[in-house]
C-alpha cells in the first residue's frame, strides 16, 4: 500500500524549517525569496533548476538560491522524504558581513563542510533548538555557502574585550535562555561579528561554549547526588533527554552511563 503524501513544520523561528514525504508529483515550479536548503533522507529528490534535472539522494545538500524556479517530485517509485529550511538572504548577509550573496549552481552539493554546517539545523521537526544554537548554525551555514560557493571572506579585527565581556555574561547567566542579541548588548559588540571573534579567541562558538560550561555544572551536580531531570532544569537545559543528547555528544556516552561508571570504580 503506497504511503500518503504528509508534510510536518517546526515552530517558526527565524528560520522556516519542514519536513515532507511525497510519492510521487510533489509541486509545481514556483520561486521562493528565501534560500531552500535540504537534505533528502530516504529516496530521489528530483527537481528542475536552471534548465537542467537535478536529482538529490542521501548524504548531499539540495541549495537553491533565491528567485530562481523549481519544482519537484520522486525519482524512484519509494518516492522521497526530505528535510528543508528556509533563509531569508538578509540573515545571511548579517552573518557574512556584506559579501556576494553565496551561490550553488549545481542546486546539488556533496561537499561534507556543507553536510556538516547543516546538522543542527536539519533535526527532527519537533527538537528543540535554543535561539543561542540556531545563530550558530546559521553562522556556521552562512560560512560554509561562502566556502563551498569560493566568496572571499573580509578581514576584520578582533575586539578581545567585547568576547570577554560577552564571555562573562555567558558564565553569569547559564541558568537562562541566551540569545545572540544579548551577548550583543553585553558585548557592546555586533552579533555576527562577535560571534566570529569569538571562535576565534576561544576556540569554540558562543552556543558551544555555553553548552560545555552547563555540562560541567550537570556533571558536578550529578556527582553531589542530584536527579538526571535535576541536574538539567537546575543548568538551563530544557528537558533531560535535551540534557542527555548534549552529553553524549560531547562526551559519547549517555550521562547515566558516565554516573554509573565512575559508581563503579
Amino acid at each position: 500500500m503506497a504511503l500518503k503524501d504528509w508534510a510536518v513544520r517546526a515552530p517558526k523561528t527565524k528560520l522556516e524549517r519542514m519536513e515532507a514525504y511525497f510519492g510521487g508529483f510533489g509541486f509545481e515550479p514556483h520561486r521562493h525569496d528565501t534560500y531552500a536548503v535540504g537534505r533528502t533522507l530516504a529516496g530521489v529528490h528530483s527537481f528542475r533548476y536552471r534548465d537542467d534535472m537535478k536529482h538529490s539522494l542521501p548524504g548531499g545538500t539540495i541549495v537553491i538560491h533565491p528567485d530562481e524556479l523549481h519544482d519537484g517530485e520522486a525519482g524512484s517509485a519509494e518516492g522521497f522524504h526530505y528535510r528543508i529550511l528556509y533563509i531569508e538572504p538578509a540573515l545571511l548577509q548579517q552573518a557574512l558581513g556584506g559579501t556576494t550573496l553565496p551561490f550553488v549552481p549545481d542546486g546539488v552539493s556533496r561537499d561534507p563542510r556543507l553536510f556538516a554546517a547543516t546538522q543542527t539545523l536539519m533535526q527532527g521537526m519537533d527538537c528543540q533548538i535554543d535561539p543561542l544554537e540556531e545563530d550558530d548554525a546559521i553562522y556556521d551555514l552562512a560560512q560554509a555557502l561562502a566556502a563551498v560557493s569560493g566568496v572571499r571572506k573580509r578581514r576584520r579585527t578582533l575586539d578581545y574585550v567585547a568576547a570577554e565581556r560577552a564571555r562573562h555574561y555567558i558564565h553569569c547567566a547559564l541558568d537562562s535562555i541566551i540569545t545572540l542579541e544579548e551577548l550583543e548588548r553585553a558585548s557592546g559588540r555586533d552579533r555576527w561579528s562577535l560571534s566570529r571573534d569569538f571562535r576565534v579567541l576561544y576556540g569554540t562558538s558562543p552556543y558551544r561554549y555555553l553548552t560545555m560550561r552547563r555540562l560541567d555544572q550537570v556533571r558536578s551536580q550529578l556527582l553531589s547526588g542530584q536527579s538526571l531531570i535535576d541536574a538539567a532544569l537546575n543548568t538551563g537545559f530544557a528537558d533531560q533527554s535535551h540534557m542527555a543528547r548534549h552529553f553524549k555528544k560531547t562526551y559519547g556516552i549517555s550521562p547515566a552511563r558516565w554516573l554509573q561508571m565512575l559508581r563503579r570504580s
